[in-house]
């Protein structure tokens, strides 16, 4: 039997480390971001004094050695996780000295460990317990009846153990003396950290994940029914499909398991238990249990299995799963809130929402080119009430009396009857120059019963306020859409099935990131996308808002510091990323902070000019070289980045303003012909592939093998959200409101499309796939095993362990 760590070694008086190595910390994060440790130092110190990652990544790049946005994020994350990891170092070494276990070779493996996993598997066997079954056997004196049948490979279990007879203890016979032999061994064995880190590769990587129905849940849970006989590898299984058995399971439908598969049913001994066996170094006459201590030792590591690693490691990797699950699912979540608030804006045009509806009428706002409201109505041109003709009149003195360049048209129920009001109105009253653009509405309703809303239009009525929303992102996605709960906009897969703290983390880190990389007009923006800025929150935002309201505008950015509790550090953080437009100095409305306007005037100094002569002049600092002007404070990078902004001050990151133009005379999925060919917008992007809007208030599916004619292993990789894109109607399930898509313009429905998958987006906004769940990207399925039993399941491995 090969040494182990986790046996309990001799009294140790190891040194134990008092506080964190951050030296330690440092180079593991350089080492998985594989950037260099003086980068990691910078940044971690920069973050401990409260700078924000915008404000890092934009204005302390000669500190960090150029660590992107997109490094800072992973640093960040991995900080806490590390951090974590060292200070339960340091808590188990202490632990397992003062219990004076700590051996050298012990301390070196808790020192090598770099997972907590490996971490706690280490401490394990010394770890505070419940009095377990095996303490109850050394207890009664059966630990030398263990470790003699272990050492001795001539041993008989059964003529040793009648000398460990003992009626205090109620070891009244051979039988209970081996079975309390057993329990410690087996004890020792599920706790040693080197065998349980054998066994989860071992499982990693040839582990199977079953899931059956629960008996008598066959029709209740029909919506699960594709996972009723399903297995697959543990390595393979994605996101999507874990989350879904793992719903399946939380409602009381399904049963996971974790097992193997084997060619022989019948294999004895178990893959698992032999390797056990192996580790332990039991010999050939386990194998045939030839022997009575064969035969014992054969029983021992059949209990190691079946009773303590089993449902231990069961437990664990669905645990794993749906942390991998959760982690890749806020991933897309992430990326897809990313695309749609960095959506082109339409820019400062008038704008006419309207927020659908059938019998409550459909709601309208104007709102002015700066956003405010202006004037609201309610029409009732459909049934019951059909007020067509009063309608279009009601619209059409909106339009000119507010000079209206735009329509927002939201696109929920009734929006394609809307848009064809709308049609009718730029044609009977020739609105030829009057666009309009089918918005998603998704929020709005969520936004119009927010505090938030009730504050901005305490006096408008509830209902009304969604179509000043729509209006709005139109307008300028971010500004808006930062006002609602990120999970309410609708973009993610599964969002509420998994951690909501990692999600809420994430997400506030997408907007902060959003917000900072466009910028703010503290002139115009509003306190919830003023708490967005690096360096604020909402007091602050309120703050700044309260001063604005009773001063008047800013006129430069050193008036911030008068408004109260916006102190120097603030200023620092916030400063560079907020705008003042038309203000004092011309730099202000630009990314240039503040701390290096000297830089600015030393450039001015040296071409002659005056600010207001070069900025926005792309010309004007040709022949001069960035380096002229760096000094020991400003390198470089940010040199290049002010000559950036001298001659593109204030550019926005964002793309130019597209709109998709869905087909006249196809409004609804009973309108759709297989072969069909429409554009459309991408309204959602899961693991599986990417819904789109065709304007039939239904969105269809692309799955990810149809979104190109090559491989494609991530659906970002060919579409983002708010994307146009082209699509032709594979299929269509007008009962089921099913719509399969493909951008494979040339495929032909019905014709090698049985890769195609169809899902829908519930009303929370998650995605579920209920076509065959299981093919593969190319179109195959997946080769599982419906009819055999689990292998994981405790009842098959009683079965298949006995004797």
């Amino acid at each position: 039997m090969t040494e182990s760590v986790s046996q309990r070694p001799e009294n140790s008086s190891l040194d134990i480390p008092q506080e964190v190595d951050s030296s330690r910390i440092i180079q593991q994060l350089a080492d998985e971001l594989s950037v260099r440790a003086n980068q990691v130092s910078a940044a971690v110190g920069l973050m401990d004094e409260g700078a924000t990652v915008p404000f890092i990544a934009r204005y302390r790049k000669e500190i960090t050695g150029g660590l992107d946005d997109t490094v800072l994020r992973q640093l960040e994350v991995r900080l806490l996780y590390v951090r974590e990891l060292e200070a339960r170092r340091l808590a188990i070494l202490e632990s397992i000295h003062t219990q004076e276990k700590l051996s050298p070779a012990l301390y070196s493996a808790i020192m090598a460990a770099d997972t907590k996993q490996r971490l706690e598997d280490l401490y394990a066997p010394y770890k505070p317990k419940r009095r377990t079954r095996a303490q109850i056997a050394i207890e009664a004196g059966l630990e030398p009846l263990a470790d003699a049948i272990l050492a001795d490979k001539n041993a008989v279990p059964e003529a040793l153990a009648a000398d460990y007879l003992n009626e205090e203890h109620k070891i009244t016979d051979t039988k209970a003396a081996l079975d309390g032999a057993r329990d410690i061994l087996a004890e020792r064995f599920s706790e040693d950290a080197d065998l349980l880190a054998q066994m989860r590769e071992f499982l990693s990587t040839q582990g199977l994940l079953y899931s059956s129905v629960v008996e008598g849940k066959e029709e209740e849970g029909d919506k699960f029914r594709d996972w009723y006989a399903f297995s697959e590898r543990l390595a393979t299984l994605p996101s999507h499909r874990i989350l879904a058995m793992l719903r399946g399971r939380q409602q009381g439908f399904l049963d996971l398991r974790l097992g193997l598969q084997v060619e022989d049913e019948e294999q004895t001994p178990h893959p698992c238990v032999a390797r056990i066996a192996d580790y332990l170094d039991l010999d050939a006459e386990f194998e045939a249990m030839a022997s009575p201590r064969g035969k014992w030792l054969a029983d021992v590591a059949r209990w190691t299995w079946r009773v303590k690693l089993l449902t231990a490691f069961e437990s664990e990797f669905i645990t794993q799963l749906r942390e991998r699950a959760e982690e890749e699912a806020i991933k897309v979540f992430a990326d897809n809130l990313k695309d749609l608030l960095l959506a082109a804006p339409a820019g400062p045009k008038s704008v006419l929402g309207l927020d659908p509806g059938i019998r409550t009428g459909v709601k309208v706002a104007a709102i002015d080119a700066t956003g405010k409201l202006l004037d609201t109505a309610t029409i009732f041109p459909f049934e019951p009430r059909k007020d067509r003709q009063g309608s279009l009149n009601t619209l059409a003195a909106l339009v000119a009396k507010h000079h209206i360049d735009l329509i927002a048209i939201g696109n929920g129920t009734a929006s394609r009857e809307t848009e064809r009001l709308v049609n009718e109105l730029i044609k009977d009253f020739n609105l030829n120059k009057v666009k309009k653009i089918v918005v998603s509405e998704a929020g709005a309703s969520v936004y119009s019963a927010s505090e938030l809303a009730a504050t901005e239009f305490p006096d408008l009525d509830v209902s009304l306020r969604g179509a000043v929303s729509i209006a709005r992102r139109l307008q300028d996605p971010l500004a808006e859409l930062v006002k609602i709960e990120p999970k309410a906009i609708g973009v993610g897969q599964y969002q509420h099935d998994v951690n909501q703290r990692e999600l809420a983390r994430s997400l506030d880190a997408v907007i902060e990131d959003c917000v900072n990389a466009v910028g703010v007009d503290v002139n115009t923006a509003s306190a919830a996308l003023l708490a967005r800025v690096s360096g604020l929150n909402s007091t602050l935002a309120k703050n700044i808002v309260e001063w604005r309201d009773n001063h008047g505008a800013f006129n430069n950015r050193k008036q911030l510091l008068d408004v109260a509790r916006f102190g120097p550090k603030t200023f620092e953080q916030a400063a560079g990323f907020l705008r003042i437009q038309q203000g004092d100095n011309p730099l202000d409305a630009s990314a240039v902070h503040p701390e290096a306007y000297p830089v600015v005037e030393r450039i001015l100094a040296k071409i002659q000019r005056d600010i207001k002569d070069i900025m926005g002049q792309t010309a004007a600092l040709q022949g001069v070289s960035p380096t002229d002007f760096t000094d020991e404070k400003f390198g470089l990078p940010t040199v290049k980045d002010i000559f950036n902004e001298l001659e593109k001050p204030g550019r926005d990151p964002r793309p130019e303003f597209k709109t998709a133009n869905f087909q006249e005379g196809i409004e609804s999925i009973s309108d759709l012909i297989p072969g069909l060919v429409l554009e459309g917008v991408v309204s959602n992007v899961a693991a599986f592939g990417a819904f789109v809007d065709i304007g039939v208030g239904q969105d269809g599916l692309v799955h990810i093998s149809a979104l190109s004619d090559q491989f494609v292993k991530d659906p970002r990789e060919v579409v983002r959200v708010g994307q146009t894109v082209k699509v032709k109607v594979m299929d269509v399930e007008v009962e089921r409101n099913r719509i399969n898509l493909s951008m494979r313009l040339d495929d032909e429905p019905g014709v090698g499309n049985n890769h195609h998958r169809s899902a829908r987006s519930d009303s929370k906004g998650s995605s579920t796939n209920k076509g065959n769940p299981r093919g593969s990207h190319q179109g195959g399925q997946r080769q599982r095993r419906r009819e055999a039993e689990p292998m994981g399941a405790m009842a098959a491995a009683f079965a298949k362990l006995k004797k």
